[in-house]
């Protein structure tokens, strides 16, 4: 599964637009940014208006977004108390965590989440100076009994040695700076890879 996530600023039309382009190549797209609920209300109407399959879009953490577009998909961030308690009221929206240690991939297990991001797995621009995971701290993760998503420094020399074990991957600058034929010889690679 490929889950690209918006850059964390104010995503204008032309950032939609590259979106709506991409959508039949990716499964998922993360909504992350620091736009007012208002105004990402109707970056969410655009897309949909557009063409945006309904079923890969997926918000962060506001909760009402999904109700008002009846979203599928939901993602909050590392240890969020709100994630469980959503997850335990709404079964059928398949919610999602960002993790960075084993300890939280195995809480969102224990609450009933549907899957969660770990990382960084590779250096990455948004994580610029932190080391990534370890190739044991990732071995321990993928081996807990939830799918686990690699996110961080995602390319396509990154998954010719990611290593093995998570169910998809994430990416912001990949998805963001890419087009469709890059996507697909991600995907090809992706393919070999699983």
């Amino acid at each position: 599964m490929f889950i690209a996530i918006s850059p964390f600023k104010v995503l204008d039309k032309v950032d939609l637009d590259h979106y709506i382009e991409i959508s039949s190549h990716i499964d998922l797209l993360l909504l992350r940014t620091p736009m007012g609920r208002d105004d990402l209300w109707l970056s969410i109407n655009y897309l949909l208006s557009r063409g945006f399959p309904r079923d890969k879009l997926m918000v962060h953490t506001d909760t009402s977004l999904v109700e008002d577009f009846d979203l599928k998909f939901i993602h909050f961030k590392e240890n969020d108390e709100n994630a469980f308690i959503y997850k335990a009221q709404h079964p059928h929206v398949s919610v999602s965590m960002s993790t960075h240690s084993v300890e939280s991939i195995m809480d969102a297990k224990v609450h009933g989440l549907d899957f969660v991001f770990f990382g960084h797995v590779f250096e990455s621009a948004s994580k610029l100076g932190r080391k990534p995971r370890s190739f044991s701290e990732i071995e321990r993760a993928v081996g807990i009994d939830i799918p686990v998503f690699a996110i961080g420094g995602i390319d396509g020399d990154a998954l010719k040695v990611l290593p093995k074990g998570f169910k998809g991957i994430c990416a912001i600058s990949f998805f963001r700076d890419h087009g469709v034929s890059e996507i697909e010889a991600l995907r090809k690679v992706w393919n070999m890879y699983v």
